[in-house]
């Protein structure tokens, strides 16, 4: 695929929106869109994405599909947001409509190799217990790092995008990819003797 390839390569997708209780910078689905389109009509190849609903249990989640179309060839990216009971401010069909953007930012995320690893809705908001205070008179350790947020799981897809994009003989932008997800050993492996053999070609 090697418009996809050229599309990842040279796509840069802006956090452009701001949100002010949290005091963070983020990018939306409208952001990656508007940042894509202008590389689609540069490199060729066409872009579907689509919603389904499914239900797991008691819930339901939205489920978004990015596809990326190149003559007979597709490659899919899923992407997955539960939506919510009760949202204050929210009707059901604009709940249904913000897990939709959710679910299909995080489906471009994978189709792209977009990393929003330190995007507020990517952390982990689970509880922490509290840290122990330093004793009294004790001063904190300067050198002591905090821990920092998880790195996200490396899906099937993005596995498979980055093997053609070796393919593709794009091995600078796999190596600089790669460390930002926690990949499965056997992937690793895999992909290191992949990135091995394509400096060998």
């Amino acid at each position: 695929m090697s418009k996809l390839t050229l599309i990842q390569s040279e796509l840069k997708a802006p956090k452009n929106q701001y949100n002010e209780f949290g005091k963070y910078k983020y990018r939306n689905c409208e952001d990656i869109l508007e940042a894509v389109k202008p590389l689609l009509k540069k490199h060729g190849g066409t872009l579907h994405i689509s919603d389904e609903i499914v239900n797991v249990g008691d819930r339901y989640y939205v489920r978004s599909t990015a596809i990326f179309i190149e003559g007979t060839e597709r490659i899919c990216s899923d992407g997955y947001a539960r939506e919510a009971f009760i949202q204050k401010g929210m009707n059901d069909a604009q709940i249904t409509g913000s897990s939709s953007s959710y679910a299909r930012k995080y489906a471009l995320n994978g189709l792209f190799l977009i990393d929003d690893t330190k995007d507020a809705d990517s952390q982990d908001n689970t509880e922490k217990a509290p840290q122990n205070p330093p004793a009294q008179g004790k001063k904190p350790d300067p050198e002591k790092k905090i821990p920092t947020t998880a790195k996200p799981i490396l899906t099937k897809v993005q596995f498979e995008a980055m093997k053609a994009t070796l393919a593709e003989g794009k091995i600078e932008v796999v190596e600089k990819a790669y460390p930002k997800y926690n990949i499965d050993p056997k992937r690793l492996q895999e992909l290191l003797l992949l990135i091995g053999e394509a400096k060998e070609v």
